[in-house]
């Protein structure tokens, strides 16, 4: 569809998912969740979006248990769908990864160091940060990692750079337990992206949607595609359910990043129009368009229907 806003169109689209949790075998999570068909439910949305993302970002957990064969299953589900979008795939390390079968599962490579790759997407620049610890459920980042960051984002990208990590660097107050697994000594990571070229960063780990900013940037945490956290449970210190799935699209100009949430479970439709309606509007000027949506006595939205 034509802009019909003042923003016009946005320079980049990121899809951002996060925590598959994939078992090998099709096994399922605690014996509930099956983590295939719930990521493939989120995959399908992709398809139906009006603008297809540029790249697939998956913030990590991407194999529940670090089997090799779970890497492989991820890649036969993910793949064919990036490619029939015409998007990159970037894979971040999660706590539920194990180094050595990510690395040969996802990059033909044989490694146990951290994972950090860049990706280029067009101008924009996506940087894959692994802030796992191995044997450990919290995030941190070494010396190494943060002066190979700093030289990075030395030299600005185009368009930008998104930084991807599994551990996101805000507060986690709807999950206090969590705050004992959270990226431990996040202000040396601010020291490093505070000032450069990072638009965004964006994480998963907590399994419900969160938004926050760090180091003067915007810090956005997508749902799980597997089960999420039940934020206010009833006399639960700690819930996680089959439900509230989600993941986020990123939308990229030239100075905003806006981030929409896309619940991936289908929900009954209570008001809407049909594709067909969409030719017509095509036709109308401007100026009846605008009246059209925007006049609350128009017909559309006083219901008398269509004027002959």
């Amino acid at each position: 569809m034509t802009n019909l806003g003042q923003h016009g169109a946005p320079r980049h689209t990121i899809a951002h998912l996060s925590d598959p949790h994939l078992l090998a075998g099709g096994a399922l999570q605690y014996g509930a969740v099956d983590t295939e068909v719930r990521l493939e439910r989120a995959l399908r949305l992709l398809g139906r979006l009006q603008t297809p993302p540029e790249a697939l970002v998956f913030t990590g957990d991407l194999a529940d248990k670090g089997e090799p064969k779970a890497y492989l299953r991820l890649r036969e589900i993910v793949e064919p769908v990036a490619a029939d979008l015409g998007a990159e795939v970037v894979w971040v390390m999660g706590n539920h990864d194990e180094r050595a079968a990510y690395s040969h599962g996802l990059f033909d490579a044989e490694s146990e160091t951290p994972q950090d790759r860049v990706h280029h997407i067009g101008g924009l620049r996506i940087v894959a940060m692994d802030s796992t610890v191995p044997g450990w459920h919290h995030g941190e980042l070494t010396d190494d990692q943060l002066t190979w960051l700093a030289d990075l984002l030395a030299e600005p990208a185009p368009d930008g750079t998104l930084l991807a990590m599994h551990h996101p660097p805000i507060p986690m107050p709807m999950l206090p337990l969590a705050e004992l697994i959270e990226l431990h000594d996040q202000r040396r990571l601010a020291e490093v992206v505070r000032g450069t070229d990072v638009r965004a960063v964006i994480g998963g780990h907590f399994h419900f949607t969160s938004f926050s900013t760090f180091a003067g940037v915007p810090v956005s945490v997508a749902g799980a595609t597997c089960y999420t956290m039940d934020v206010a449970p009833a006399d639960r210190l700690l819930s996680g359910v089959d439900g509230h799935q989600s993941f986020t699209m990123l939308h990229l100009y030239d100075d905003q990043v806006v981030h929409s949430v896309v619940p991936t479970a289908d929900a009954v439709e209570v008001t809407g129009y049909a594709t067909e309606m969409a030719e017509p509007f095509a036709a109308l000027s401007a100026t009846e368009q605008f009246e059209l949506v925007s006049r609350k006595d128009s017909w559309l939205n006083s219901g008398t229907g269509p004027a002959d």
